[in-house]
């Protein structure tokens, strides 16, 4: 993946490293257990190299590594000095005064330009459109699609299309043809289906799925400013975002009412669909020929447009923050200042960090590095998020409850999912004063 970007820039773009500095200051970064924070702690090791303080990137476990945080937060420990949390944490966060305000640091340094603006709004800005800011956007994610391309590209299969739709096989330009090309590669008396989507609702598997399409056909999940939700959620662009999200559904494998990015991997890797639904995180897997045998012939896309032209993703990734509790705030300020610099960025990139640095994203080196990066900058400039209040378990249990009877059962209508899921959030609103 990004490894080929940091031999392709490796010299070009290094970071100029003066001796180290006698120190014996050290900072502590918690993150989750994952490649990523492997590829942190090797650039934070140029930090130590050009400024004597060591960074250490302490890991948990994915399953443990909210539990372990707030733990943390609560009992107003200093054992992390900064965290990249997940982007939904930055109401409860913040609102209990776990995060440093980096508002001022973002005024500084202009953050809200030199990061791609709409993973700052969601990454770092809480309450929404507050010009509030809690954290620094530091691993970019959001969901995209991979496709086969020798598929699409069979010249029998490009003529049978032409024939059945009136219009060229190619990489979807909007979600019409999305479900057009699900639907004509769905074939289970081949062992061919047309398409692979998030169904799991133990978490928020199947919600960021449906966003994908609601959000896309002009929906949206409420007024994070407001806390209006009526008219919105159940808006009639809401409605059939549901609606086109159920039809894929259709078009799945058997036994795909609960599946994630694990399956949605291996309906590429074992042959078993046209395209399919995941972050950008997994898709390093299926460019490398040892876990995906049709390495070579996978494509990328990004989500495509709504039939009204509007065009988002669902956010993945987190943001970095600086802990209220630690006793090395000042340093940890000193280490943002580096990490936001142009030539960190690359670096970070270079490592195999997905950037929101917007001038990284938009150079060519980056755009050209993997099969899958052009398709990850573009969805970069629009990605919207799930409700970041402290609140948002219960919302999202929620809408796990009111929505997945309708994708995996086909239970009521999306009307009546999204009338039910409204009330519901309003409830919980009131119940949290944000709403009379």
């Amino acid at each position: 993946m990004h490894r080929s970007f940091y031999k392709l820039l490796a010299g070009a773009a290094a970071i100029a490293l003066s001796a180290p500095a006698a120190s014996s200051q050290e900072l502590t970064i918690f993150w989750a257990e994952w490649d990523p924070a492997n590829y942190l702690q090797e650039l934070v090791n140029e930090y130590e190299a050009e400024t004597g303080v060591v960074v250490t990137v302490e890991t948990t476990p994915w399953q443990d590594f909210q539990t372990k945080a707030f733990t943390e937060f609560n009992a107003k420990g200093s054992a992390y000095d900064m965290i990249v949390g997940d982007s939904q944490w930055l109401g409860s966060a913040s609102e209990a005064g776990h995060y440093v305000d980096l508002t001022e640091f973002f005024a500084t340094h202009n953050l809200t330009t030199v990061m791609a603006p709409a993973t700052v709004k969601y990454y770092a800005e809480y309450p929404g459109n507050s010009g509030k800011y809690w954290a620094v956007p530091a691993e970019g994610d959001a969901v995209g699609w991979s496709y086969r391309k020798d598929w699409f590209e069979d010249p029998a299969e490009m003529a049978a299309f032409k024939e059945k739709y009136g219009y060229d096989l190619a990489v979807p330009q909007d979600w019409a043809q999305l479900i057009d090309i699900a639907e004509f590669f769905h074939r289970p008396d081949e062992n061919r289906y047309g398409i692979a989507i998030y169904t799991d609702n133990s978490y928020d598997g199947l919600v960021m799925g449906v966003e994908n399409a609601l959000f896309s056909y002009g929906g949206n999940l409420g007024d994070y400013e407001t806390y209006q939700v009526d008219g919105i959620l159940n808006s009639e662009a809401s409605i059939a975002g549901l609606e086109a999200y159920r039809k894929l559904y259709g078009f799945t494998p058997p036994g795909w009412s609960k599946t994630f990015f694990v399956e949605n991997n291996q309906a590429i890797t074992e042959g078993l669909a046209a395209m399919s639904m995941n972050y950008f995180a997994f898709f390093p897997a299926l460019v490398n020929p040892a876990t995906n045998p049709n390495a070579d012939v996978t494509g990328f896309f990004a989500n495509p447009k709504g039939p009204n032209g509007d065009q988002f993703a669902a956010l993945g990734g987190q943001g970095i923050s600086i802990v209220s509790y630690s006793e090395n705030q000042e340093e940890s300020f000193k280490f943002l200042e580096w990490f936001i610099k142009e030539e960190t960025q690359k670096r970070w990139a270079e490592l195999g960090g997905y950037t929101a640095h917007a001038a990284t994203l938009e150079s060519e080196e980056f755009r050209n590095a993997t099969p899958y990066n052009e398709a990850f900058y573009q969805t970069m400039f629009m990605v919207k998020d799930f409700w970041a209040v402290p609140e948002y378990a219960e919302l999202l249990t929620a809408a796990n409850e009111r929505i997945y009877p309708y994708i995996v059962g086909g239970e009521g209508t999306a009307k009546e999912v999204l009338d039910a899921l409204t009330a519901d959030w309003e409830e919980t609103f009131r119940k949290y004063g944000r709403i009379q």
